[in-house]
């Protein structure tokens, strides 16, 4: 079973389709936040798109990944906030339907596309080449991102998050230092695994 998921996950032609895939999923995810982009101050808006950032920076994995490079800090940026943004989405997509019972058909669409983030960050984690530098660097820009987001009130912009906004804060903090952590359990125990 393990062959067979390791070999689809390098195999070239799903490579360049999951390239493409992620390539205009991001492409989308920009388009989406463009409403808000248009009043956040400039200094603030490599900050605003968190999910479409995330499935940037692993789509250029990918794209390294497919020329057989490595590129470790970004590949550590990737995991982490494709675990992170894509958890948060789903999570916050079932309090919103706890909340008011329903949700527009874009949100299932956030949930499973979100949900596929988490997994394929975390799918790939063999092939990272991560040591504890590149994990320190990902966690500063993580929590720093936290920091702009709900000190600096730029995070997105839902009526469901703003009405319980210091508790999607905390939740969102806590989040962020599981998914450092979920890095470094799987990064270096795969590079333990492999100098054995």
């Amino acid at each position: 079973m393990r062959a067979m998921i390791s070999y689809i996950l390098t195999n070239r032609i799903f490579l360049v389709l999951l390239f493409l895939v992620n390539l205009f999923g991001t492409i989308y995810g920009y388009i989406w936040y463009e409403n808000q982009l248009a009043v956040t101050e400039p200094i603030f808006l490599i900050f605003v798109p968190d999910s479409p950032t995330a499935s940037l920076f692993f789509t250029i994995f990918l794209g390294f990944f497919l020329l057989n490079k490595k590129v470790p800090y970004i590949e550590a940026l990737a995991v982490i906030t494709l675990l992170k943004y894509g958890v948060w989405a789903v999570v916050m997509n079932g309090l919103t339907f706890l909340e008011y019972g329903a949700l527009p058909w874009t949100s299932y669409m956030l949930i499973i596309s979100h949900g596929a983030m988490a997994i394929q960050g975390i799918l790939y984690s063999p092939y990272y080449r991560i040591r504890m530098r590149h994990i320190v660097v990902a966690a500063i820009w993580t929590l720093h991102n936290d920091v702009i987001d709900y000190v600096f009130g730029q995070m997105p912009v839902y009526p469901a998050i703003m009405e319980h906004l210091n508790a999607v804060g905390y939740f969102t903090f806590w989040l962020s230092i599981f998914s450092i952590a979920v890095c470094y359990a799987l990064t270096q125990t795969n590079r333990r695994i492999k100098s054995v």
